[in-house]
């Protein structure tokens, strides 16, 4: 029996996406509800929340970059030529926030932490916004030619469907990140961020059911799969279990079950993504005959049969790396000479 490598890679590239989304998702969303907090010593404590982990988060992103262009080059050539001037943006907001977290604290002077901290705010909300838009113009369809380059701009990426899914994507982010600060914190902040739950949670649920109406009305090959086979509904109904389980888990303070929720929801999300998608890998519209697929735009089998022997070896070493760093700075934050 043989094993279909392009689907297994499929699911690869899923599977390190859907890891960077979970973690570097809370990242950003600290960053997006950093501003609404109002002290020195609070913004100080949402910034070291994640200071120890963010940017091993986006070893994540650089590993499913570098597993598409192995597996499927063509993908990897017509979005990121396609999309190029949205990934320097992209590259610019995040450049900046990392400069932000690194360089706050760097001199006392209120003027000076200020413009630091909209900097990383900023760039938080505008990273998970253009994250959000590039997946709503691979769900909706891109023009492309038959030789599978993109025939358009910037502007004609910024379409009503896709900037949903990027208000949908910084409300996730942003409701991950408020579950993560009321984890890792205590006391006033805490309190403060845990009222913020509720509301977090309400404005996300809004726009993803805004967005699940829009794809059922517009987006009809997102739902092909799903009518073929009736036993992958179980993925959209445990989404909205691990959702649900969500204000349950913080209204009991179990704070670190209520993350794992969040975390299930978003593997979730991201499998049901998936689903909707495949064999597709860019969705081709109006023409969908040249949609650029798993079979017409991978590499050989060969090389998906030495790459897949490389990702098993190295796969463990990422995980392992990401463990050991969690266990390390597990606890609660508390700031010291060393914090940013």
């Amino acid at each position: 029996m043989s094993v279909d490598l392009n689907t297994v890679w499929f699911i690869l590239v899923g599977v390190l996406l859907a890891g960077y989304a979970i973690l570097d998702g809370f990242d950003l969303g600290v960053g997006a509800l950093h501003l609404l907090t109002k002290s020195d010593h609070d913004r100080r404590i949402m910034i070291n929340s994640i200071g120890p982990v963010w940017d091993g988060n986006e070893v994540w992103l650089v590993t499913g970059g570098g597993a598409l262009f192995a597996a499927f080059p063509d993908v990897y050539a017509t979005s990121f030529s396609g999309f190029y001037l949205a990934f320097i943006l992209l590259l610019v907001a995040l450049i900046f926030r990392a400069v932000a977290i690194e360089f706050r604290s760097k001199r006392p002077s209120p003027g000076w932490r200020k413009a630091w901290d909209v900097s990383f705010s900023t760039s938080s909300i505008v990273s998970s916004l253009l994250i959000g838009v590039a997946l709503g113009n691979v769900i909706q369809g891109i023009p492309l030619t038959a030789d599978g380059e993109y025939m358009g701009g910037l502007t004609g990426l910024l379409r009503p469907y896709p900037l949903v899914v990027g208000l949908t994507t910084v409300a996730l982010f942003a409701m991950h990140g408020g579950i993560y600060v009321v984890m890792k914190t205590e006391g006033e902040l805490q309190a403060q961020v845990r009222s913020w739950i509720p509301r977090l949670i309400g404005i996300f649920v809004a726009a993803y059911v805004i967005t699940t109406v829009l794809t059922l009305l517009f987006i009809p090959h997102m739902t092909t799969t799903l009518r073929d086979y009736p036993i992958l509904f179980v993925v959209p109904v445990l989404n909205a279990l691990a959702i649900a389980n969500i204000p349950r888990e913080i209204h009991k303070g179990r704070e670190f079950r209520a993350f794992l929720s969040s975390c299930a929801a978003m593997v979730f999300l991201m499998a049901l993504f998936g689903i909707g998608m495949y064999p597709d890998m860019i969705f081709s519209s109006p023409v969908a005959e040249n949609s650029l697929t798993i079979y017409n735009a991978s590499s050989s089998a060969k090389t998906l049969q030495i790459m897949l022997i490389i990702a098993i070896i190295g796969m463990p070493i990422v995980i392992a790396y990401t463990a050991s760093i969690y266990w390390i700075f597990r606890g609660k934050v508390v700031l010291d000479a060393s914090s940013y």
